[in-house]
């Protein structure tokens, strides 16, 4: 596992749970908007995965769940080891992804060794490519969408909405593809430095008022839906 970040405590990252979160480094997508730019080169500073294993250990009874986030969990060739780990100590799993890797989140699901799944969704189709950097199958972006919404034993879909890149029109787009999706969170944007593309961090997130005039706008194709961050 290339571990390329870790936190000890959260209290926002697993619905409901405290957690510790790890980040993997490396990801298939280049996201402009991505705060996570090490991660997402794969350039990050290693953790060794033994001192993670040993602090989960010590932390057994005060610790619900462990996110696994990135970077893209899934590009890690022995993921399902790592978590078969951490499972054996007890605690939930949480795995975030990009949808890019169906046939390794089946494999995850079939185990029955993740316990809540989070996918972004990045864009409508047809803004796909251009929101993630890179150019998409979205075959696979599609397979991971049912699969998770047939499969996962709790989830999320959830986007980030970006000034200059998506609009309302297009948040509502996505919202008739997620069409009876369970739960989906529309995610305000926010600059940490540095991102991705250095030419977003001058960008100013949406005015409260248009997040949730979208939000309105696509309650009716969830079972429930909220903002994140505003």
């Amino acid at each position: 596992m290339r571990i390329g970040g870790f936190q000890k405590t959260s209290l926002l990252d697993y619905p409901d749970r405290i957690s510790a979160i790890v980040w993997t480094s490396g990801c298939s997508f280049r996201c402009p908007f991505c705060y996570n730019k090490k991660l997402a080169l794969g350039t990050a500073e290693l953790f060794p995965q033994d001192e993670i294993l040993s602090y989960l250990t010590k932390r057994k009874n005060l610790l619900e769940g462990v996110v696994i986030s990135g970077g893209e969990p899934l590009l890690q060739d022995d993921i399902a080891d790592f978590i078969k780990k951490i499972k054996s100590l007890g605690f939930l799993v949480k795995i975030d992804t990009n949808g890019d890797f169906p046939e390794k989140l089946d494999e995850l699901l079939e185990q029955q060794i993740v316990d809540y799944v989070a996918m972004d969704i990045k864009a409508p189709m047809k803004k796909y490519n251009e929101i993630s950097g890179v150019e998409v199958d979205l075959s696979k972006i599609e397979a991971s969408i049912n699969l998770i919404k047939t499969k996962a034993p709790a989830y999320e879909f959830r986007t980030t909405f970006v000034p200059n890149l998506l609009t309302k029109k297009d948040i509502v787009k996505i919202a008739e593809w997620l069409k009876s999706a369970e739960v989906y969170f529309l995610q305000q944007f926010k600059v940490i430095k540095p991102l991705v593309s250095s030419h977003l961090e001058e960008t100013i997130p949406y005015p409260r008022d248009y997040v949730y005039e979208t939000l309105e706008a696509i309650k009716p194709f969830f079972k429930r839906c909220a903002v994140r961050s505003v």
